[in-house]
């Protein structure tokens, strides 16, 4: 709320017709001269101006003017206000100050790639630009893209953090959701089941353990083992 009454000279005009106050507590609340309240005591100024009650707008209470009635070096208090005006909703794009215009295809550009997700609509309240200047950017048509780099534009002073976080927080809940499971866990997109079963397979066929090889035979080691064998028996035919 300011700290200045609505109609200072008509606030004034009451508080010296109506109260004992003194010029300087009228004039420090009043926001004028001593001088110029004097003035207006003395009748010679301010003399086609009807006084306003600051009692009645709800400026100032009674107790309020009753202490400073009775304390000439007290300051007059302004009255909190009850009634709380609505701020009026912004229309249309932000206006953009000429000096920052020419950084405002550096802020689309970070938008479109840091924040897909969100609308024309949103980047155009943002950063205060049209439509078709969106297009040539998404589009790598606009005059300037070589040249183009992107820039948060909250750094460059085209929209504040509160406005962005907004917008992008808007975006998020309109954005459609992504399908659940029968487990409740969110089903992963095609793109991302398609990468991860690569991966997979290429992990599968990087990995083969080794088999078991069966011992080669060797014929020498089995023919001498037959002869060792065979050899005592021959003896025994002799005997």
């Amino acid at each position: 709320m300011s700290n200045i009454p609505l109609m200072p000279k008509a606030t004034a005009v009451w508080l010296v017709e109506n109260t004992s106050l003194g010029f300087d507590q009228i004039a420090e609340f009043c926001k004028l001269h001593p001088l110029e309240v004097k003035a207006i005591a003395d009748g010679e100024a301010a003399q086609t101006i009807k006084g306003l009650d600051p009692v009645l707008t709800g400026q100032l209470t009674r107790e309020e003017i009753d202490r400073a009635q009775r304390d000439p070096k007290y300051k007059l208090k302004m009255a909190e206000t009850k009634v709380r005006v609505p701020v009026q909703k912004r229309k249309g794009p932000r206006y953009t100050p000429v000096s920052r215009r020419q950084d405002r295809p550096n802020a689309i550009l970070w938008l479109l790639r840091s924040h897909p997700e969100l609308k024309d609509a949103a980047i155009m309240r943002l950063v205060g630009t049209t439509k078709p200047t969106i297009d040539s950017i998404r589009g790598r048509s606009h005059w300037n893209s070589t040249n183009l780099t992107p820039m948060d534009p909250v750094t460059l002073g085209l929209c504040s953090q509160i406005d962005l976080d907004f917008e992008v927080e808007k975006a998020a809940k309109s954005a459609p959701p992504r399908e659940v499971g029968a487990d409740g866990e969110t089903l992963l997109r095609p793109e991302e089941t398609t990468a991860a079963d690569a991966l997979a397979s290429a992990a599968l066929r990087s990995y083969r353990p080794e088999e078991p090889k069966e011992d080669e035979l060797d014929a020498d080691a089995v023919f001498a083992k037959l002869k060792s064998l065979k050899g005592p028996v021959e003896d025994d035919e002799d005997l």
